[in-house]
């Protein structure tokens, strides 16, 4: 019994011994790295765009004097409704005044010597009827009136020159509005043409922006924009292009836009910041470019690339390639070079691939 009881022993620890190394045999290698994937293709949908400007009324207005002197009387505060004619602000008008009645006394003065002038014409005109004038005497007479009236018209015109001066010295509101600022105080010495207070004139909001050359070519006036306020961020206000310039501003190299908001309620205020967003391509978008996601494409020192999908084996492999990019919008990198369209490309994890390494795909 016990050589048996042996012999069944030394056979189950041998069977024991051919299963685990069979297990040995059978473990599996290192599980391949799952990488997420995408296919190049065309530009789909639209091109959607943020631009960053600023909230005014269609028309600001800079209230100034058409002449110098010293400030009087200032009728203005913030945040005033002003009616169009109202008397805003007054200058002394003390040279103007002089002026004037200088105007007027070389005018009355003009005035006597046209008079006199006249009333010898009338004399000498008699006299030389009766012939006991000479027709040179006559002609003097006559010349001698006519200069006389001519300076009497000057005369006149300077004192209505120096009457406009003195109106000159009264600011009135051209158009009904609202003072946003004041940049003056009574007794200060004003020049000609010095803004001393700023008028919203206008009833429409419109932000005012630029745009860069990139993509001026694809904004048209009347496109339509969406508008949000980061004093409103619950608000969303629609809009419209108003106006575009053809040519760039040099201060900020792009080129000025206006954008007319529909309805803005009250709510949006001058000077508040405002984000415009609008489609470009809308309904036309090209189908001849393409696009691959910025997250697929890496940078080092030799340039920029991307790890393209090789899946003519029988398990795939990311293949390290050079591309070549355009410009970035919201739906990608425009691809120039480097890739055809139906190439899988990896979206993720591209710092710890290798060239040539064996990957399994998901999407």
């Amino acid at each position: 019994m016990k050589p048996n009881h042996l012999f069944y022993l030394t056979c189950l620890f041998g069977l024991f011994l051919l299963l685990s190394c069979g297990e040995d045999q059978q473990a599996p290698n290192n599980p391949l790295r799952p990488v997420k994937y995408t296919t190049v293709d065309f530009l789909q949908g639209v091109d959607t765009r943020t631009f960053s400007g600023t909230a005014r009324t269609e028309k600001i207005i800079n209230l100034s004097f058409r002449s110098g002197g010293i400030l009087t009387e200032l009728n203005i505060k913030l945040g005033q409704n002003v009616q169009k004619g109202e008397l805003l602000a007054r200058l002394d008008n003390v040279t103007a005044r002089l002026n004037y009645e200088s105007a007027v006394a070389s005018q009355n003065s003009a005035e006597s010597q046209m008079n006199t002038a006249k009333l010898a014409l009338d004399r000498i005109r008699v006299l030389y009827e009766k012939g006991s004038a000479s027709l040179t005497d006559f002609e003097s007479a006559k010349n001698s009136y006519k200069t006389a009236q001519q300076g009497y018209e000057s005369a006149r015109r300077s004192v209505a020159i120096q009457q406009e001066q003195i109106r000159f010295g009264y600011l009135y509101a051209p158009e009904d509005g609202v003072v946003t600022s004041i940049s003056a105080e009574v007794d200060e010495t004003i020049s000609a043409g010095q803004p001393i207070a700023v008028m919203n004139a206008g009833t429409e909001m419109q932000i005012a922006l630029g745009f860069p050359e990139s993509i001026i070519n694809e904004v048209a006036a009347g496109m339509p924009v969406s508008v949000r306020l980061p004093a409103q961020p619950d608000q969303e206000f629609t809009g419209r292009v108003s106006e575009l310039s053809p040519a760039v501003d040099n201060n900020s190299a792009t080129y000025p836009a206006r954008i007319q908001v529909d309805d803005p309620g009250g709510l949006i205020k001058t000077g508040m910041a405002a984000n415009v967003t609008l489609e470009l391509n809308a309904g036309n978008a090209p189908n001849t470019t393409l696009t691959i996601p910025p997250e697929a494409v890496g940078e080092d020192s030799q340039g920029r690339f991307v790890y393209v999908i090789d899946e003519s084996g029988d398990t795939p492999v990311v293949r390290r390639t050079s591309v070549t990019v355009g410009s970035l919008d919201s739906r990608g990198f425009e691809l120039v070079s480097g890739l055809q369209r139906g190439q899988k490309i990896a979206t993720a994890g591209l710092q710890t691939l290798l060239d040539g390494q064996q990957v399994t795909l998901f999407e």
